[in-house]
């Protein structure tokens, strides 16, 4: 979606977040009308959908290493904060991991 330059700190803040908000937000609304009408099939597939936009993934990017009260606070390792590069790193690593589950936690259960 975005080149990473030497404008990186630029290319982030020129993101659309307002539009990122107005399309979660819109998906988010799918889902409780599905729920609330009582369609499982289509609440589970627009959860899905949410998982794999572009918009919930710069959103919550955003939202832990920006908006966070604790933003300055370290992590399990040790970093206190993340650079613009690193944000937009760490979107194309959710990007390719967004529609794998994860194999440890999967276990077959035999029949009766």
């Amino acid at each position: 979606m975005i080149r990473h330059s030497r404008h990186t700190s630029e290319s982030w803040r020129a993101l659309p977040w307002k539009k990122f908000r107005r399309n979660l937000f819109r998906l988010q609304k799918r889902v409780y009308k599905a729920v609330l009408v009582g369609d499982k099939r289509k609440a589970r597939s627009l959860q899905k959908l949410i998982l794999k936009s572009t918009s919930a993934r710069f959103l919550a990017i955003r939202l832990v290493s920006q908006l966070n009260a604790g933003k300055k606070t370290a992590g399990i390792d040790g970093k206190k904060s993340l650079s613009f590069e690193e944000r937009f790193n760490l979107e194309e690593l959710l990007k390719m991991n967004s529609g794998k589950r994860n194999q440890n936690r999967h276990a077959n259960l035999a029949k009766r």
